[in-house]
This record gives C-alpha cells, structure tokens and sequence, in this order.
C-alpha cells in the first residue's frame, strides 16, 4: 500500500513541511529510516535522528523547528505518538481488509455463514456452525460442529476450536491457539491407573477478547469455561477447565490457572504466574510476574508478589530480610560462639571457687 503525504496529512488533520507528493509504502523507526518509510518523533532523546534518519516522512509535533537542514518531509501533528498509532491502526484494518472464499475450503452444507466473510484456504468449518458478518479466518483454521463465531471476529492460521464453543463479537484470537480441548480430568483407579473424566461443557468466549498465539483454553467438565468481555490474553497462556476469568482482566505470557479458579475483572497478571484451582481472585487486584497463587485472594485492588504470593508491602520486608539472611547466619554463628566462652568462663570461675 502506498500514499502520499498529502493523503496522511489529510487522515491526520496535519500540515505539510515539504514534497506533498512524495510517497511512503512502509512504516519504520526514526532511528532506521529507509527511503519510502513512514516514520514519528515523539520523544526528545530522539531528536538527533531527524537530520540523519533516510525517511521520507517523518510526523513532528507541531510546534517542532528544526536546527539543520532536514531531508525528509514533515507533517506536524499536536501529537505524533498519537496519530503514528492511528495510522497503524488504518494499515492494520486496510491489511486485514480481506473478503471472498478460498475453493480450497471446506464448509459443511448445514453452516450458517454471514456476510462480507474471508475463509482461506484449507479452513473447515464443521456442521452447524453460525458464522457472523465481517468474521475473518485465515489459512488452517478448524472449526467445529455447533460453533458460533460472532460478527468482526478474526482467526489467524492454524486456530483450533472443538465443538460447541461459543465466541463472541469483535474478538481476535491469534495462530495456533486452541478452543474447547478438553479439561485435564483424571480419576486415580485402585490399580494406580487413570480413569478419563469426559469433558462435556465448552468455552465461552464474550464479545472483544483477545487471545494470543498459542494460547489453550480447555472446555469445562460440565457447564462452561468463560472468558468475559474485554479480556486480553497474550502469548502461551493456560486455561484450564471451568475457570472463568472477569471482563477486561489483562494476563502476561507463560502464565496458568487451574481448573475451576474464578478471576475477577479489572485484574492485571503478569507474566509466568500460576494461580491453583478452585480459588477466587478478587477484582482490581494485581499479581506480579512468576507470582505462585495458592489461596483465594478477597481484598480487592490489592498488590501481591512473590511464591508463594504476599501483599507487596510484606513482600517487601521478606526480602528485605532475605537479602540480608547471609549477615544474620554469621552473626548468630557469631553469638553462639560469645555465649559459649561466656559459659567455659562462668564454669571457670565456679571451679575456681
């Protein structure tokens, strides 16, 4: 895609310093700058790249005066961080603009697909399912019977979702994540074997979710795993079975919540934190990255670190002493030493006595 800076400075309401005709297909850093890239000054410290960066447009703020000639062309904007995230949100959209569908796919005859839809090639979407206007699924997706996908969602390559599951509006969900498998269900036997427990619920995903690349979300046993609007999920998350996790809670990479664990909206997790199963988190709360949770947290808003996890103020004080505990081992070893000699001389002078 290709446009001119009288294109960009007319999406942004800016003003042109330059070659109104010149023309950028690429968006770059300042510092990287390559002829025919699109690139914003934002941060002070950045400054010295505008007289050696080779992009051919470069937003400033609007009040920007340069001190040496400048090679490139500017557009002044009230702020540069803003519209540079605007017009990566346009590129997005317009790179996602995609519609018709693949021969190469294969639809079950009792589906229920809407309108302006992309299916690439090799996606199979199974019996029953209902597609949404506007949904977009990409190369090697699997769709399974009885699934409903809602309006302006988009599945990227290689995502998986099992049967009976339930996504909402506007959501994304990222390749190679996975759908409704099922729940880690076991049965320990006399005979030291397992027995499966079937898992017969499914996901429920609501409406603007978002799903990382690889993520797992596993159906519930009986009723339904449930992510709430909202959610962002990053990269090569767990989800067990029947967990349900409140309306715009957010959740680094690599973490894992065990089965019937209920968390609260609004939350913030970070990354590499384990949360055990059957346990409630309260809304607000914040949980530091590598974080283990093994009890129900029920003061909202609060902040906890640490394995296993402390209110942060606490948290604090303990590795405060923590790092402190090779001082302490020698000043005990230090005392007990004092209290011996102090009891050879009280001997001593018994005997003297």
């Amino acid at each position: 895609m290709e446009f001119t800076a009288k294109d960009i400075a007319g999406l942004l309401g800016g003003t042109i310093d330059g070659n109104p005709d010149i023309k950028v297909n690429r968006l770059a850093r300042i510092e990287d700058g390559e002829p025919e890239g699109l690139s914003f000054l934002a941060n002070p410290k950045y400054y010295p790249y505008i007289y050696s960066t080779r992009s051919s447009i470069v937003l400033v703020q609007s009040d920007f005066e340069p001190e040496q000639p400048l090679s490139c062309t500017l557009i002044r904007v009230d702020d540069p961080y803003t519209a540079f995230a605007k017009l990566l949100e346009i590129y997005d959209s317009m790179r996602k603009a995609k519609t018709g569908v693949s021969a190469l796919s294969s639809i079950a005859k009792s589906a229920k697909m809407g309108t302006n839809q992309y299916i690439g090639e090799f996606v199979v979407i199974c019996d029953n399912a209902v597609l949404g206007d506007n949904v977009k699924i990409f190369p090697h997706c699997y769709i399974g019977d009885n699934v409903t996908i809602g309006s302006d969602t988009t599945l990227y390559p290689g995502v998986i979702i099992y049967y009976d599951c339930s996504i909402g509006r506007n959501c994304t969900i990222h390749g190679g994540a996975v759908i409704g498998a099922d729940g880690f269900g076991f049965a320990p036997q006399s005979d030291n074997n397992y027995k499966k427990v079937a898992q017969i619920g499914n996901v429920i995903i609501e409406d603007n979710v978002e799903i990382g690349a690889n993520t797992t979300i596993d159906r519930a046993t009986i009723g339904s795993t449930i992510i709430r609007r909202g959610v962002k999920l990053d990269n090569l998350i767990q989800v067990a079975h029947n967990v349900e996790i409140g309306e715009n809670t957010v959740i680094a990479a690599q973490s894992g919540i065990a089965g019937s664990a209920k968390v609260g909206k609004n939350c913030m997790i970070g990354g590499h934190v384990a949360i055990v199963g059957h346990i409630s988190i309260a809304d607000d709360v914040k949980i530091g990255g590598k974080s283990g949770i093994a009890h129900s947290i029920t003061k909202p808003g609060i902040v906890i670190l640490g394995s296993p996890a402390l209110e942060i103020s606490k948290f604090r004080r303990v590795i405060a002493i923590f790092n402190n505990l090779d001082k302490l081992f020698y000043r005990i070893g230090d005392l007990e030493k004092t209290v011996k000699q102090l009891q050879a001389d009280k001997i001593s002078v018994e005997e003297k006595i």
